[in-house]
């Protein structure tokens, strides 16, 4: 595995991590869209840093591309954030983060049944993984609503 995805995963999870537990105070202050606003600038401003988006030539990509792009932008960022950090609202951050980990998930396995990709031993424990903690998480909050 590439040192360099083992530090992006790492500073993502704790990226994630953070993004959720400090929402929560926030939220208490502050509109959803406020804070997913801010975060989005902040994020977008640290990351210009690293790879500079005035650096990008924007001018080789066609109509659908632009099209994609806003689609990513809108609703596989701007969108899934808001709900998320609006979902915190309603449920725990644990439980938020285990049932945000569903979307990765979904992803793996569409990829191995749609797009017909091999997926290993250690990918299926870790599917696993994922669904245990969620089914675990949901049996421990109807038992202890009894």
């Amino acid at each position: 595995m590439p040192y360099a995805a083992v530090v992006w995963g790492v500073l993502s999870g704790a990226a994630l991590a953070f993004y959720t537990l400090y929402a929560v105070p926030l939220l208490k202050q502050y509109n959803s869209l406020v804070i997913v606003g801010w975060a989005m600038i902040i994020g977008g401003l640290g990351l210009s840093v690293i790879h500079p988006p005035w650096h990008t030539d924007f001018t080789s990509l066609t109509t659908g591309a632009y099209l994609y792009l806003a689609f990513v932008i809108l609703f596989g960022t701007m969108i899934a954030f808001w709900f998320y950090i609006e979902s915190l609202q309603s449920l725990s951050p644990k439980e938020t983060s285990l049932l945000g980990s569903l979307e990765p998930l979904a992803a793996v396995i569409t990829t191995v049944f749609w797009l017909k990709e091999p997926f290993g031993l250690f990918q299926w424990l870790g599917t696993a993984c994922i669904i245990g903690l969620i089914l675990l998480l949901a049996w421990n909050k109807k038992s202890s609503s009894i």
